[in-house]
């Protein structure tokens, strides 16, 4: 196995386990409503995932570990992608919230910085924000 397979593996990695964290927060309430879907669709052909891996992530999304980029960059990515799902329905709920902050706190924030975010975000996350809004935004004081 060459240096690139490595690499490459560990990179699908991630990708498979920020997807189970996707689909979880999507599955929350139960179902997943047809908006949730397409969006999964969506992060699905983003992050590569196979439609026998999409399969097998929805049947249980919560038993794929958090498995986090090395930049920061990347971190913020991801939790943008998971305010997309959130907000998906246009609204959070406590449970969507405590999901939220432990993907955060699983991504390589401490507590007080992912609390920060979350609140930030959630205050700034009531439309939809492309990412480079989202960072500048989430930026200003």
């Amino acid at each position: 196995m060459s240096f690139t397979d490595l690499f490459e593996s560990g990179e699908h990695s991630r990708n498979i386990g920020h997807f189970a964290s996707i689909a979880n927060i999507a599955s929350v309430k139960g179902v997943i409503n047809p908006e949730e879907e397409k969006m999964l669709k969506r992060f699905a052909r983003k992050l590569d995932i196979e439609e026998t891996e999409y399969a097998e992530i929805l049947k249980n999304p919560g038993k794929y570990p958090i498995n986090p980029p090395n930049d920061a960059e990347r971190r913020l990515e991801r939790i943008h992608d998971l305010f997309e799902m959130v907000f998906a329905d246009h609204e959070i709920d406590d449970h969507e919230r405590f999901l939220i902050e432990k993907y955060a706190i699983g991504l390589g924030y401490d507590a007080t910085t992912a609390q920060h975010l979350i609140k930030r975000s959630i205050e700034i996350y009531s439309g939809g924000l492309d990412l480079e809004d989202y960072r500048y935004l989430l930026n200003k004081k």
